[in-house]
């Protein structure tokens, strides 16, 4: 008997419906993460038009799970599931998609870092150097405001100049003068 109503419980619902939820699910939540990532970093417009899309999407969705929910438990375990697996795939497609800038401030020795400005500006990035004294030499603190697509190939040059150097990534909200560095990088 026990058994019975559980495979009734589990089969109710079909597995296309449930995958249906699922997915959808993913997709809303995706789209909710990076709607709030694009509003924090200035982007409205195309925030805007994701927001149309995501509640279109939770409208049909939870009315879907909400309605049927008495008769279907699976619809909720199916939405609960949905919404962690869009948590973590909406972050991984903002990583991927990396918008906005960044501040690289690197703090590298005195010997190294006129190196890699002549390097990071050969990039097409503009660097702003600082003197500054370490605990034992003197060393230079290297400004560079850049997108954040493409800012791991920058680091990675610096690293390849100076192993030693430290290295401090800052999201930035707002720019205004000076010289920032908007088109595609030239690394490769």
């Amino acid at each position: 008997m026990f058994w019975d109503n559980l495979w009734e419980i589990l089969t109710v619902t079909t597995i296309w419906e449930l995958l249906i939820i699922f997915f959808a699910k993913i997709v809303e939540v995706s789209l909710g993460t990076l709607r709030s990532i694009l509003i924090v970093k200035g982007y409205r417009t195309p925030a805007v038009v994701l927001a149309l899309v995501e509640i279109m999407i939770w409208v049909f969705v939870a009315s879907t799970v909400i309605t049927g929910l008495a008769a279907s438990p699976m619809k909720g375990i199916a939405y609960g599931f949905g919404f962690a697996a869009g948590v973590y795939f909406g972050s991984v497609l903002e990583q991927k998609l990396a918008f906005g800038k960044l501040l690289i401030q690197t703090i590298a020795s005195a010997s190294k870092s006129g190196e890699i400005a002549d390097r990071v500006r050969e990039l097409g990035c503009g660097v702003t150097m600082v003197n500054a004294k370490g605990k034992v030499e003197s060393k230079h603190i290297l400004m560079v405001y850049t997108n954040r697509r493409g800012s791991q190939a920058i680091i990675d040059e610096i690293m390849t100049i100076d192993p030693t150097a430290m290295i401090v990534l800052n999201d930035v909200s707002t720019i205004s003068g000076g010289y920032i560095h908007t088109g595609k990088s030239l690394l490769k």
